[in-house]
């Protein structure tokens, strides 16, 4: 019975309005006069029963009217990373003469995020806008959608409640945390066998810093502050930075995850966490690096890699996407395709004991340890 009470009051409230407390009690001696006033004949009964009747048809119909012209415009969410707070920013647009009082607003957020954030607005002035701002902790990587935002009144009598819904979408991105690699065994040896160059250490690679410039590009976060052209980048009013000749010797490399196999939830949010930061380690190693999953397929670029790690997920199921054949460091919690991986590959292995007899070196990962001190650690 209270569950039925509860969807008639909400279907009431949504679809045309819903007494208060107050509106109930002058529903109930409205209608208390009407009966005294039919079994009496009395005039003035009716009087104060039809008096009241009108009261309550007026009470109904001007919350509705209020919330009518009302108008609501969500701006772009920008993306965030996990732990970081979204901003969310919304406008409410009063386009009529008449400023609207007292209302109500609820935003429908993805669950994930968290409780429904709402506010209450005193007035919106005549042909202006009210802006709502809010954050919301991102406490979980993914990509998430808003949809609706609801607009609640009982202005301006207070004896009915109406509650309707407009339509705002937006789109959301949460990345994964990169972490800050000092160093990585697993990455810097890849190519020591087939290209000396790559085992050159930094005291050489900035003595050859002159000299070996293949390319000016734009800054990228990480890249090492002595590669910057400081003359180019002032002619062009942005930092440009040289792109080495030794570094573009065939040193391609993959970081591939593997969302196509089964995970345990948790490890796979840290194999997100460890791609996005094996990435960004290649790449400010001066690697011609590239992301693959079951999904994507090959992708580059900070921004979009990081969009595709916000949006992965284990089990996918996408036929014919092979790895492509390069060196590739895989992401996996099962160690049956290591062996079948390209020549002088590696692999990160979320298992709770070190595999034997692989081809290729490579890191396995307990889920209960420091991810960052184990990335950094020693090839098994």
């Amino acid at each position: 019975m209270k569950q039925f009470l509860r969807r008639l009051s909400n279907w009431l409230e949504t679809h045309w309005v819903k007494p208060a407390y107050g509106g109930a009690l002058c529903l109930g001696l409205s209608l208390f006069y009407f009966a005294s006033a039919t079994n009496t004949m009395s005039g003035w009964l009716y009087a104060i029963s039809g008096t009241s009747f009108a009261l309550l048809g007026i009470a109904a119909v001007l919350p509705v009217r209020s919330i009518r012209p009302l108008k609501i415009y969500r701006h772009p969410i920008e993306p965030v990373s996990m732990g970081e707070r979204l901003t969310v920013i919304l406008d409410i647009e009063n386009p009529q003469s008449q400023p609207k009082l007292l209302l109500q607003v609820r935003d429908i957020i993805p669950h994930r995020l968290g409780g429904v954030p709402k506010t209450s607005i005193e007035i919106v002035p005549a042909r202006d806008r009210h802006r709502w701002i809010y954050t919301q902790i991102a406490r979980r990587r993914g990509v998430y959608y808003w949809r609706d935002v609801q607009l609640r009144t009982a202005a301006p009598l207070g004896l009915f409640w109406c509650r309707r819904s407009r339509n705002a979408p937006a789109k959301a991105i949460v990345y994964p945390t990169v972490l800050t690699l000092t160093r990585c065994p697993l990455i810097d040896g890849i190519g020591q066998d087939e290209n000396p160059l790559f085992a050159t250490d930094d005291r050489q690679i900035q003595a050859a810093s002159e000299g070996l410039t293949r390319t000016l590009r734009p800054y990228r976060f990480g890249d090492p502050m002595r590669l910057i052209h400081w003359r180019t980048s002032a002619r062009y009013g942005e930092l440009r930075v040289r792109e080495m000749e030794m570094f573009q010797s065939g040193l391609d490399l993959v970081i591939a995850l593997d969302t196509a196999g089964s995970w345990q939830p948790e490890d796979f949010e840290q194999a997100a966490i460890a791609a996005a930061s094996l990435y960004f380690y290649a790449s400010r190693r001066q690697l011609n690096v590239k992301f693959w999953s079951a999904k994507t397929g090959e992708v580059q670029g900070h921004r979009v890699v990081l969009e595709a790690l916000a949006a992965a997920n284990f089990n996918e199921t996408v036929a014919d996407r092979s790895l492509p054949h390069r060196p590739t460091v895989w992401l996996t919690s099962s160690s049956h395709p290591i062996n079948d991986l390209p020549k002088n590959s590696r692999w990160v292995l979320w298992s709770e004991t070190p595999p034997s007899g692989l081809d290729y070196r490579g890191i396995s990962i307990d889920a209960h340890s420091d991810l960052q001190h184990q990335l950094q650690s020693l090839l098994h």
